[in-house]
């Protein structure tokens, strides 16, 4: 396994940049599974953004939060925090109780979820742009063992994952926090206010972004950092500064690590994210996409509306065929209760997976990513798309003797791979074309117009996609015109 390129790190990015990006384990992961989760979950309406659209005046949120709570300026985002009442006389904070105390919220209920999801890791976002801290910081009094819930919900997540034997992600969004979320929010006097509302001067501000990544480092000992956008107008300083500790920190846990980016890093020592996205074909060097089940917010939201777990599921697959890993957000209540039609999206990516998961984990992106008519990919901010029979991806094995066919629909009596014609490869030491996870073997016969695979009459039914596992004597042939 090829460990870290240095002894020892520096706060510059000829340093840095040794650090390997994407370790074997990683490249091995495929698929894992994350949480928006917190103040923003107690509004349920809009999205995440709420605490600053809620201050935008005609805004959606604003109209809501002026008709529910009142105006913004009488009734302020800190009041979700604080505890207080709204317009009908509820009291509203964010204030989720375990489920050992009488409430909704079982960490290790949410670890075995993303288990019997086929995860191989998860985490929380432990800060959103608000600026509202999931573990106990002495850096940022608003937190949430001073304040809500008074529990270290990072510690509780990051035992809970870690007792299931999977890798730990943490999610830090708050590079945003002082670079323009709370442009609408009025001008604050107290100090701490002026902290959470991102008002702070720039040398405070990029001082308080370095010390909550080193407090989350710390507790935490995460094996991923994923970082949200906004990284290019933090103080480089201060980037490089945390780069450095996170990966000697990580040498001295004797840990492979990963951090992610939008903006602002490199793919020499980080991992380069689309948001709810990809590119449209086999794409070096190896990357990360992370999508939700939701296309309407990623906090939950009264009437939220969801992908279906096709649409998910065949994302993951092609994703993987062009060299990336899926990361995927469920969008939790603010009891910490996770609505059963998310369950159910995670659960069916798990039956999949666990039935097929050989063509998915620990496996390489071939020569050609795949072949039909569906495209997927090409940016970000896409719609997940359900691939059709047609189509197909695919993967191979490390040792490349392996080739997984993955066909995104149920095919026919019989089904043609274009991409293996005759004149593309020789499949000469081709051994054995079978189903995955059937016994029989199936006849197959190579033309100008493809392999042809004649599939059994007593096809399996009922599964999202399926995958034709190719077996070679030695490695597989080269691919012409590649």
């Amino acid at each position: 396994m090829k460990s870290n390129a240095a002894s020892s790190y520096t706060a510059t990015w000829e340093s840095v940049d040794q650090h390997p990006p994407a370790p074997e384990w990683f490249r091995d992961a495929k698929f894992g599974i994350y949480a928006h989760w917190g103040v923003f979950s107690v509004p349920a309406y809009d999205s995440e953004w709420y605490p600053r659209t809620m201050y935008d005046a005609g805004s959606k949120a604003n109209l809501h939060h002026i008709a529910t709570y009142g105006d913004p300026s009488a009734w302020p985002f800190h009041n979700f925090i604080d505890g207080a009442t709204d317009k009908a006389g509820n009291h509203v904070e964010f204030a989720p109780k375990l489920k050992s105390a009488g409430g909704a919220f079982d960490p290790d209920e949410w670890a075995q979820l993303f288990v019997d999801a086929g995860a191989r890791f998860a985490g929380p976002v432990a800060e959103h742009h608000d600026g509202f801290s999931m573990w106990d910081s002495r850096a940022n009094e608003w937190n949430s063992v001073r304040k809500g819930p008074r529990l270290n919900l990072l510690q509780l997540f990051a035992d809970a994952i870690r007792a299931k034997n999977l890798k730990l992600l943490v999610a830090m969004h708050h590079a945003y926090h002082f670079n323009g979320y709370f442009e609408h929010a009025p001008a604050q006097t107290d100090p701490s206010l002026r902290k959470l509302y991102g008002q702070l001067g720039p040398a405070a501000a990029n001082q308080l972004w370095y010390d909550k990544l080193e407090e989350v480092v710390d507790l935490a000992r995460p094996d991923i950092i994923y970082q949200d956008f906004k990284l290019d107008a933090v103080d480089e300083t201060k980037s490089l500064e945390f780069l450095s500790y996170y990966f000697n920190q990580a040498r001295s846990w004797g840990r492979e690590v990963v951090t992610t980016y939008k903006d602002g890093y490199n793919s020499h020592c980080a991992v380069y994210d689309f948001e709810r996205g990809g590119p449209d074909d086999l794409t070096e060097p190896y990357w990360l996409t992370d999508d939700s089940v939701s296309s309407s917010s990623w906090c939950y939201t009264a009437g939220i509306g969801y992908y279906t777990r096709q649409q998910i599921l065949h994302s993951l697959i092609d994703r993987v065929s062009k060299n990336g890993t899926m990361l995927l957000n469920i969008a939790p209540m603010v009891d910490g209760s996770i609505p059963p039609a998310q369950k159910d999206i995670l659960l069916g990516i798990g039956d999949y997976l666990g039935r097929f998961g050989e063509s998915i984990y620990s496996t390489r992106a071939w020569t050609a990513y795949g072949e039909g008519p569906t495209k997927m990919g090409g940016g970000s901010f896409l719609e997940p798309k359900a691939g059709t029979a047609a189509d197909i991806r695919f993967t191979r094995t490390k040792d490349n003797t392996i080739l997984y066919a993955t066909v995104l629909g149920r095919p026919g009596s019989s089904l043609t791979i274009t991409t293996l014609a005759a004149d593309r490869i020789d499949l000469s030491a081709l051994t054995s074309v079978r189903l995955l996870g059937e016994p029989a073997e199936l006849t197959v016969v190579q033309g100008a117009s493809g392999l042809t695979v004649t599939l059994p009459s007593s096809m399996p039914s009922g599964s999202d996609a399926y995958v034709l596992k190719l077996t070679f004597a030695g490695q597989i042939p080269a691919l012409r015109g590649h």
